[in-house]
């Protein structure tokens, strides 16, 4: 029986393993909030006919990236109504409910967005949204609302001109918030950090934001990011014209750094229409802060107090272009920078050396690239998504047509991997 009882037990070591080494994707930029996860067997090649497990038609377009923990999935959209909507998902592709969560969408430049932007976050027993017009909430994972609010009502009217798209972060039951918009006046300053209780929506603090940004560059639609190592940890903020660091305890400001607008540099010039959209990604000992543009990515070192914009020691590299859109993604000793046009440039993270700038696909790219199981997928607005070998060397794995527009970044967990177009929420799955 001894042989049996060991057999038995490493029968449910191994499926546990399974089962652990099986990510949740609880935000939009992944388990770790930088794009990278663990999964391996992914699909690297699809279509409308081949690796797809299922797809759902879905009221209406959004540019948020879906969430999943265990066997749901969870995504913002609109209707024909112009109703902001929450939706949930089972990992069979049947929707499991709905809630309005607001609604008068407001539609952005273009076809560039709209109301439902930002992406919604979960710990697995509740989900929280945002929209773009303020309305912040959460719900059970079963669909029941706990509590709602709308943040201009807490925290002044929005003034930006393309609409609020920033995602939340959520870390330790709180979630944490940049509203950073303003009316161009340098006497007046409208942005705010705020974190606010997940249970309960109430305020645990709130910080002013302050900058020298004017005109345009008061509004940002980045997201804030987490930074954290064995050491340390704190909020990261990306608006108008800086990066600054908070404290997760009370919000107050660390550090920031500029130069990400160069008033400096003759040949750029102040730009008064420099809007950030790219979010930085933070690893640790790193973090690179991309601008817009024709402007500059910046790689720093964590451990700055202050004001860091002239600080050569904690800065290892500047780079002449930014991605403009897509957020960086770091993986070992590379950065990958996916550019707006669908250049893919790999810099050395920590010298900033041009490894290689490749073209993938000639179209605007608005949803950021994710890494797992060595490949990276780039996806452009068209729907169009490269599948590029990780590594020095570039090697294009797969180039993967749905034949839907797509905005949003892809979304990994338990072997699959979610696609969020315009018409459809995808599986795609290897068979």
């Amino acid at each position: 029986m001894k042989p049996l009882r060991q057999i038995v037990t490493c029968a449910a070591l191994a499926l546990l393993t399974s089962t652990t080494l099986a990510d949740n994707w609880p935000g939009w930029r992944g388990p770790t909030g930088n794009g990278l996860c663990t999964e391996k067997g992914l699909a690297t090649e699809w279509s409308p006919t081949q690796n797809v497990a299922w797809k759902l038609p879905l009221p209406g377009p959004a540019g948020a990236t879906p969430v999943v923990w265990g066997e749901r999935v969870f995504l913002t959209s609109v209707n024909d109504t112009g109703e902001l909507l929450l939706i949930a998902v089972g990992s069979d592709g049947k929707q499991l409910w709905q809630q309005v969560v607001a609604s008068g969408n407001q539609k952005a430049r273009g076809d560039e967005g709209n109301s439902a932007s930002p992406s919604p976050v979960t710990d697995g027993k509740s989900v929280w949204t945002f929209m773009g017009d303020g309305t912040l909430g959460c719900y059970t994972v079963e669909g029941k609302e706990v509590w709602k609010f709308n943040v201009q009502d807490r925290y002044g009217k929005f003034s930006i001109q393309f609409g609020m798209s920033s995602t939340p972060v959520l870390d330790g039951g709180v979630l944490y918030l940049q509203l950073i918009h303003g009316e161009g006046d340098a006497k007046t300053r409208e942005a705010c950090v705020v974190a606010i209780d997940g249970a309960t929506g109430k305020q645990v603090w709130r910080v002013d934001r302050p900058s020298d940004a004017i005109a345009e560059n008061e509004h940002s639609y980045a997201s804030a990011m987490l930074y954290q190592d064995g050491d340390k940890k704190f909020l990261l903020t990306h608006g108008a014209d800086v990066l600054v660091a908070h404290d997760l305890k009370d919000g107050h400001e660390l550090w920031r750094c500029g130069g990400l607008n160069r008033r400096d540099d003759p040949s750029l010039g102040y730009d008064r229409t420099l809007r950030f959209v790219a979010s930085p990604v933070a690893v640790p000992g790193l973090i690179i802060a991309p601008s817009a543009k024709q402007h500059p990515v910046l790689c720093i070192k964590p451990d700055g107090k202050g004001d860091i914009t002239n600080e050569a020691s904690l800065h290892y590299w500047s780079f002449k272009k930014t991605p403009d859109v897509p957020t960086p993604v770091v993986v070992g000793d590379l950065a990958y920078l996916c550019m707006e046009n669908g250049n893919l440039t790999v810099l050395e993270a920590r010298t900033g050396k041009e490894v290689y700038s490749q073209a993938t696909h000639r179209q605007r790219h608005r949803a950021s690239p994710v890494h797992a199981d060595g490949k990276l997928y780039l996806t452009a607005r068209d729907g169009k998504v490269h599948v590029i070998q990780a590594g020095r060397e570039f090697k294009v794995l797969a180039m993967n047509d749905l034949g839907e527009d797509q905005s949003s970044s892809p979304a990994i967990s338990n072997g699959t991997i979610y696609m969020r177009t315009f018409g459809h929420l995808w599986a795609i799955r290897q068979k």
